[in-house]
C-alpha cells in the first residue's frame, strides 16, 4: 500500500450554502477538490504546470472535462501552480452560485492551505 502525502480540507458555510474544499498533496502535484453543497462531487477538471525556472511567463493550464466552471477551475490551477511550483489537478462542482462569487469562496477556503505550505 502507498501512503499519500498531507490531506487538508475546510468547508464553510455562506449564505446558506456549504462549500467545501479539499487538497491531496502528491510528490510533485497536488489534487484540488472543490464542491457547492452537502456532498463532494467531482465537477469541471482543469490542470496546470508551474512554468520552468528562469522562463518568465504564466502558468500553462488546460480544462479537461466539463466546461460549466472552466473558467474558475483554471484560474484557481493557475495561481496554486504559480504559488507551489507544482502540478494542480482542480474540480469545480457548482450547482447554484455564480462562478465569480465561488471562486472568491473557494480562494478563501484554500487561503490556509496555501500560508501554510510556505512556511
Amino acid at each position: 500500500m502507498i501512503a499519500l502525502g498531507r490531506i487538508f480540507h475546510e468547508e464553510t458555510v455562506e449564505d446558506g450554502r456549504k462549500f467545501s474544499a479539499t487538497v491531496i498533496e502528491l510528490g510533485n502535484s497536488y489534487i484540488v477538490l472543490l464542491s457547492e453543497g452537502d456532498e463532494e462531487n467531482l465537477g469541471t477538471l482543469a490542470v496546470s504546470i508551474p512554468s520552468r525556472p528562469k522562463v518568465d511567463r504564466l502558468p500553462l493550464s488546460s480544462v479537461l472535462l466539463g466546461e460549466r466552471s472552466a473558467i474558475t477551475a483554471r484560474l484557481i490551477a493557475e495561481r496554486l501552480a504559480a504559488l507551489t511550483n507544482k502540478i494542480v489537478l482542480v474540480s469545480v462542482f457548482l450547482k447554484t452560485i455564480s462562478e465569480v462569487k465561488a471562486g472568491q469562496v473557494f480562494l478563501r477556503l484554500l487561503e490556509k492551505f496555501v500560508r501554510e505550505g510556505r512556511e
